[in-house]
């Protein structure tokens, strides 16, 4: 029986970027799960190029690129496509929480994740049901 498995944005970052503990136990999973076909998405390549083309480390995008290129893909439609690149392009305060350090930093309190002092806060509930919405009403109670 062929078993699937999605990568999250996460587990490719830091199973790349070499982020202990977190790509040890990546890797101890991959290890003791051979059998598992690993898929991805283009909005995992989106979130994983990100960083390396602000920074413009060319070695890291060759290292993504070839990572991914070796994995299954799965496919992912034109409005969710969009809504995630439109979230990213409106939330530009996010790309401290891009480094997997600072990222890895995020406590929960009262049902929601939340990094440093509520620069970035997610309904632990609305990440569940993926229904992380964004509007004026929200901006101006925030």
């Amino acid at each position: 029986m062929i078993r699937s498995v999605y990568l999250d944005t996460c587990c490719v970052i830091y199973l790349l970027e070499d982020v202990p503990p977190f790509s040890e136990q990546i890797r101890k999973y991959m290890t003791n799960n051979t059998d598992a076909v690993l898929c991805v998405s283009p909005l995992v390549r989106l979130e994983a190029l990100v960083k390396s083309i602000i920074d413009g480390n060319t070695a890291l995008m060759t290292d993504y690129e070839f990572f991914l290129a070796d994995q299954q893909w799965l496919t992912i439609g034109d409005a969710e496509f969009d809504r995630a690149l439109t979230f990213r392009s409106h939330h530009q305060d996010i790309r401290t929480y891009l480094e997997p350090v600072c990222f890895a930093g995020f406590r929960v309190e009262y049902g929601e994740l939340v990094w440093g002092d509520y620069e970035l806060c997610f309904s632990v509930i609305d990440l569940y049901r993926n229904t992380i919405e964004h509007d004026q009403l929200m901006t101006k109670a925030a």
